[in-house]
C-alpha cells in the first residue's frame, strides 16, 4: 500500500492528534502484552492510511507498556476499530493486561530555546 503522506520531523510542526494506550500487564505479562500491541500497530500501519507514526515503549519496572501513536484524526480510531481482524488482535491484550486509550490533540508545544553562541 502507498502512503501519500510519510512520517518525518519538520522544523515547524503540524497541530497532530494521538491515540495514547496505556497498557498494565498483569504479574510477569509485560513482554506478551508489548508484543501484542506491537503486532496491533504493525497491522495498522501496514494497511491503514490515517496511520503516521508510533512509539512503543515498555516502563523500568515491568508494569506497563505504552503506544503513543499519531494519526491524522480523530476519526481514524472509529475506522481502526471498524476493521474485524484489528478489534480481534486488539482484545488479545485483555488476556494479559488492563488497559485504556484515550486521544489527544497537541494544544502547546514546547521545544528547546535555541541558545545564541
Amino acid at each position: 500500500m502507498t502512503h501519500s503522506q510519510k512520517a518525518e520531523f519538520q522544523f515547524a510542526p503540524e497541530p497532530t492528534v494521538f491515540v495514547v494506550n496505556v497498557i498494565h500487564a498483569h504479574a510477569g505479562k509485560q513482554e506478551e502484552a508489548f508484543e501484542i500491541i506491537q503486532d496491533v500497530v504493525h497491522y495498522v500501519a501496514e494497511r491503514k492510511e490515517g496511520f503516521l507514526w508510533s512509539n512503543l515503549s515498555k516502563s523500568t519496572d515491568g508494569k506497563t507498556v505504552v503506544n503513543i501513536e499519531a494519526i491524522r484524526d480523530e476519526n481514524n480510531v472509529g475506522e481502526f476499530f471498524s476493521d474485524p481482524a484489528f478489534v480481534e488482535k486488539f482484545k488479545r491484550l485483555d488476556a494479559v493486561s488492563q488497559s485504556e486509550f484515550h486521544i489527544y490533540r497537541v494544544s502547546d508545544l514546547v521545544l528547546p530555546r535555541q541558545r545564541m553562541a
